[in-house]
């Protein structure tokens, strides 16, 4: 059996009268992709923002591999690695020269290549972040996740606004990332994308999780009801053409 890498028992998080996470609990395993599905509002983020230490919570327990959060949050920081946002560069820095600085506040030596050739970026080492196309955003956001060598990433809606293309590259970069011992968390709105990527998802509603487990199990379930889709599904969609026609590589 797979260690339990995060153990979230009776989470909640209270803003004032607003009840944001209502009691959820859940398990991630070692080297699982795992999936936090839901609409806007629902308590996703919430919830990961105090997995990652960024937010307290109101009660509950959270477990880090093995690690308490309330008592050992800076040990939890160094095996955790949490995907920036745009704000997070400086503009006058090449993505080389970003790689040094943030493996310096880790206080790690790392060869910025090496990690740029993870991501299919050491062409762009030369370039600062705000000349990269979106994909090779999102490709470098990943790659300081990886700075740390962290055993657990956290990645929230990695490809909103990516092209089919930037999609497809960005999802195999993440299978190839959990191919080597990595744990993935993540948090889309893409349905097709969790269901490539996650080993399990739990869906979340009005700050409770109303369904865990595979998307094949989930999906299993639904049909058992005698659900049925409103028209045939064909073989292939127009996402599929684009993606045939337009190449497999790292283009974007």
């Amino acid at each position: 059996m797979n260690k339990v890498m995060i153990s979230v028992k009776d989470l909640h998080k209270k803003y004032g009268s607003f009840h944001a996470v209502k009691g959820i609990s859940f398990e991630v395993l070692e080297g699982e992709i795992f999936g936090l599905l839901g609409p806007n509002g629902a308590g996703k983020s919430t919830t990961l923002e105090i997995i990652e230490t960024l937010r307290e919570k109101t009660s509950g327990e959270i477990w880090v591999n093995g690690m308490n959060l309330e008592e050992a949050p800076n040990e939890i920081k160094k095996i955790i690695g949490v995907q920036l946002q745009s704000s997070g560069y400086y503009p006058g820095l090449n993505l080389t020269e970003l790689i040094t600085l943030f493996a310096g506040l880790y206080n790690r030596d790392v060869d910025p290549l090496t990690l740029l050739d993870k991501v299919n970026l050491r062409d762009k080492q030369k370039a600062k972040y705000k000349e990269l196309s979106g994909g090779q955003k999102q490709r470098f956001s990943i790659a300081t996740t990886l700075i740390n060598q962290p055993k657990i990433i956290f990645l929230d809606e990695p490809t909103t606004g990516l092209d089919p293309q930037a999609r497809r590259n960005l999802w195999e970069l993440i299978k190839n990332i959990r191919a080597q011992g990595t744990t993935v968390i993540i948090t889309t709105h893409y349905m097709d994308e969790a269901e490539v990527l996650c080993d399990r998802v739990a869906i979340i509603d009005n700050g409770n999780i109303i369904a865990l487990n595979s998307p094949d199990q989930l999906i299993d379930e639904l049909v058992a009801t005698g659900f049925e889709r409103p028209k045939e599904v064909k073989q292939a969609n127009l996402e599929d053409v684009f993606i045939h026609l337009t190449g497999h590589e790292f283009k974007n």
